[in-house]
């Protein structure tokens, strides 16, 4: 279906502009993946640009939920509001060094797009200025700008869009045809991509995006764009092979990604009992080391052998990809990139107003992240290991990693649980407050279990279309899938208790849906704002206690609503209780709500669990 064009920049064009350009990327993902030689020829630019962009689109769509069922109802947020959530969206989401910098980009136009005057940026003139400040900017977030790169597509497509009078649809395709021009002058511009024979992966995503960008403002989809120069791509295992020359132009050929298998050990943060890795070896354990258990989130490290995509003979460089979200100051944050330039290469670092994204290719792993440590607090950490002496130096054939039978992945809400659920034997995904993953997180978690069968839980009644998006990529690519609707992480606890590997797989996933089922939950939290519930109107900072998602408790007192909530779950009766204490929650809350029960219900037991940082105060699950 012809796509309606948007006239000027408002909130529904970054709205279209994300979706289209997400439609964009995959179906260029596999073409991008195939291409990537540089700066590691790892093969999933393309996929870490298409995880980037969706984690911008899915912020968009939240704000437009957000005002459709707000107190206005407004239906149409504000252009700032938009730009600045796709901006966010994309800092938090980025994926490797290309996403990185595409989320600079990004960001760099919702400055201009965002910004306070009298005149609002939403016209020809407007995009152009949004354009060389995105260029501008995301050049100076990268330590040693190269050019040939994404870098080099992005300064021609804002040098085009600056000569172009006109609205918004002129600039787009002048911007466009400058950043098409400048990706087929690529290969002439870095030799990596010269002596493979193709255009820079990153420049060919950005080509993309600017396209959906095109479509956004005029309704015309580009044409195909030539991504190689020599009928040459990346093989896996090192090398090139031969392109059929039909392959040239696959910019609108549809393709699923190709997986990656990945393997992931949690590094406990302090404060809660370290795990013993599985299969942990001398790579993870030297990471672990060097850490010193102190990083506050998800640590993931991805083994050389876990890995599907290599860099051609010969190649060499630093062995690690360190990628992090850092809350930290301005300050600090400059003193960080003179310490991981020292440490390595690829240094991106995107972001501010005290949330950031760090990206650097580095040897010491360790000292990167310690680095992150002391300039402030740094997060969702992922550590991947190149590899040293295999194929990624190489170029000779490794045997695939044999995969396990049968896996659990489920999303958690902080970290205590996180450890809890790792401890059990699942692979996690970390869902922090006001930042739920992605499908693209929640599938490369099921990969990076390496199973042959999944069973995943969302443990969030709002991300099931996100999960069975994930489960539904999954399966494409060969992997049995099982989706448990689990709407609370205490539904999860029930379900993962009861999980059996050896059983028949249909058999397992009954007995951990019944149990789930079986399962009632609450949480108590805080309300934000003044708002009509199912027990009357509560206003900001009330104490909420809800029951099967529904407020069913107002009151001032945590211990005391949590006490009420308790009773109204206990009167249909229970056999087990179930106590997730986050960190906000009184100290004393646990062990009233333990004497409560031990008092009033006989042969009812308590068990109780640390959440951490999970967003409400505590969880209650009756068994």
């Amino acid at each position: 279906m012809a796509q309606v064009p948007q006239t000027f920049f408002d909130a529904l064009a970054v709205r279209t502009w994300c979706g289209l350009a997400l439609e964009a990327l995959g179906r260029a993902r596999e073409e991008i993946d195939a291409i990537n030689v540089y700066p590691v020829a790892d093969g999933d630019t393309g996929t870490n640009l298409y995880l980037t962009v969706e984690s911008a689109a899915a912020a968009v769509e939240a704000v437009f939920a957000g005002h459709a069922v707000g107190p206005a109802q407004s239906g149409k947020p504000a252009l700032a509001d938009a730009a600045r959530a796709m901006a966010h969206g994309a800092l938090i989401g980025a994926q490797g060094n290309s996403g990185t910098i595409l989320a600079q980009l990004l960001r760099g136009m919702a400055q201009v797009l965002a910004a306070d005057g009298e005149t609002p940026h939403t016209d020809g003139s407007g995009l152009r200025l949004a354009l060389r400040h995105a260029a501008d900017s995301a050049r100076q977030a990268v330590a040693h700008p190269v050019e040939g790169t994404v870098l080099s597509v992005a300064s021609a497509a804002a040098d085009a869009a600056d000569g172009t009078e006109g609205d918004c649809g002129a600039v787009a395709r002048a911007a466009y045809e400058g950043a098409r021009a400048a990706l087929a002058a690529t290969p002439g511009q870095l030799a990596v991509l010269g002596r493979a024979g193709v255009v820079d992966a990153g420049g060919r995503g950005l080509v993309a995006v600017l396209g959906a960008l095109v479509e956004t403002f005029t309704g015309e989809v580009p044409g195909a764009v030539a991504v190689s120069a020599g009928h040459a791509r990346v093989r896996r295992g090192g090398g090139t092979e031969a392109w059929a020359a039909q392959g040239d132009a696959g910019g609108d050929e549809a393709g699923d990604p190709h997986s990656r298998a990945q393997a992931a050990d949690a590094l406990q943060p302090h404060g809660t009992d370290p795990l013993q890795p599985h299969g942990a070896d001398a790579l993870q354990a030297h990471v672990a080391d060097a850490l010193h258990a102190r990083v506050d989130g998800e640590t993931a490290v991805t083994p050389a052998a876990a890995l599907a995509d290599d860099c051609a003979p010969g190649a060499s460089g630093p062995a690690f990809e360190v990628i992090y979200l850092l809350e930290a100051e301005d300050a600090a944050v400059s003193r960080l990139r003179d310490r991981l330039d020292a440490l390595g290469d690829s240094l991106v670092v995107v972001g501010g107003d005290g949330l950031w994204n760090v990206h650097v290719h580095v040897d010491d792993a360790g000292a990167a992240v310690e680095a992150g440590v002391e300039a402030g607090r740094p997060y969702r950490i992922r550590i991947t290991h190149f590899g040293a002496g295999d194929v990624h130096t190489t170029g000779a054939e490794r045997p695939p990693r044999e995969r396990v039978q049968r896996a659990v992945v489920a999303v958690v809400p902080g970290e205590g649980l996180a450890g809890l659920y790792t401890e059990a034997g699942a692979t996690t995904v970390l869902a922090r407050p006001g930042e739920p993953p992605a499908s693209g997180e929640l599938l490369d978690a099921v990969r990076r279990a390496h199973a042959r069968e999944v069973v995943l839980l969302p443990n969030d009644a709002d991300l099931r279309h996100t999960a069975a998006a994930a489960a539904e990529q999954a399966r494409a690519e060969g992997i049995r899938v099982a989706l448990i609707p689990t709407r609370s992480a205490v539904q999860g606890i029930a379900a993962l208790a009861v999980h059996e590997p050896e059983r028949r797989f249909d058999e397992d996933v009954v007995s951990m849906t019944s149990a789930a089922g079986a399962t009632r939950y609450a949480e108590v939290a805080v309300a934000e704002r003044q708002s009509w519930t199912m027990a009357g109107i509560c206003q900001a900072g009330d104490v909420l206690g809800l029951v099967d998602g529904d407020v069913a408790v107002i009151g001032s007192d945590v211990t005391a609503t949590a006490e009420s909530v308790l009773d109204r779950m206990l009167q249909a009766g229970g056999e087990l209780v179930t106590l997730v204490i986050g960190d906000e929650a009184p100290e004393s809350v646990a062990a009233h709500l333990e004497a409560r029960v031990r008092e009033s219900y006989l042969a009812v037991d308590t068990v109780v669990y640390r959440g951490g940082r999970q967003g409400a105060l505590l969880l209650i699950g009756v068994e």
